[in-house]
């Protein structure tokens, strides 16, 4: 496959392929680039509905051009455990990353829980964070706030009484959970609308549709989040004769 960065015309095709609704994998085929080439290209421009071949051009050129002082220093990446390539895992990060800004999370609460969970220790201080995504304190401190409103971070001190945030096992789950009480409260003032409107009034109508629909999904998503967490935090144990009996993971 060729190698080197995209060039205007790669773009221009890309744009030319999302416009006729290919998926990146034929893009990329097109192209003869990997699929991940083109998933980050579109994901890091403005997604498949926003992305134009020009204002992505001149973004990868501004992004180029902030990188070069830091080269021009000698600066070497930064050395991975267990003879990770840093070059492969930056760019997942920032894969990564992108697509949590998809799903409607800002850059930088992306950036930092993108670097929690990568991170083999599951664990980092403010100053690990803010070193490693090479931001402020009070930026981490933000970020951090705002995770821990969706619940999907919490805070421990370690030894040193130092501050950890720690991205638990069943992040998931905690982030379903809050995803229900939210829809529930949504749910709850549907109905309220429905009294204060009027029984059978089209905006009560419509009201109590919205209502009916979001309760629906709400205890859906509720079990299913419950039936995931049950069969993946099972283990399978052998006792001493043998036989193998499963055995909740959660405390």
């Amino acid at each position: 496959m060729p190698g080197g960065r995209l060039t205007q015309q790669d773009r221009q095709q890309i744009a030319l392929g999302l416009a006729d609704g290919l998926a990146y994998a034929e893009i990329a085929r097109g192209l003869e680039r990997p699929t991940s080439t083109i998933t980050r290209e579109v994901m890091r421009n403005g997604g498949p509905t926003g992305y134009r071949a020009d204002l992505a051009h001149r973004a990868t050129e501004r992004r180029a051009h902030r990188r070069r002082p830091a080269s021009s220093r000698g600066s070497e990446p930064v050395p991975q455990p267990h003879g990770r390539d840093a070059e492969a895992v930056r760019e997942y990060e920032e894969l990564f990353t992108t697509v949590m800004m998809e799903s409607g999370l800002p850059k930088m609460m992306s950036r930092v829980m993108v670097c929690l969970l990568t991170t083999d220790a599951g664990s980092l201080t403010a100053s690990e964070l803010a070193q490693r995504l090479q931001v402020s304190p009070a930026t981490i401190s933000k970020s951090i706030a705002f995770l821990e409103s969706q619940a999907l971070v919490r805070r421990e001190r370690d030894e040193r009484r130092r501050e950890r945030y720690v991205v638990d096992d069943d992040i998931w789950y905690q982030s379903m959970d809050a995803s229900v009480r939210s829809l529930n409260q949504q749910v709850e003032i549907a109905r309220q609308g429905v009294g204060v409107l009027g029984p059978g009034t089209p905006a009560a109508v419509r009201l109590e549709n919205v209502a009916r629909f979001l309760d629906f999904v709400g205890e859906s998503l509720a079990r299913a989040a419950e039936q995931a967490r049950d069969i993946l935090y099972t283990k399978v144990e052998t006792t001493s004769d043998g036989t193998a009996t499963p055995s909740s993971d959660r405390g």
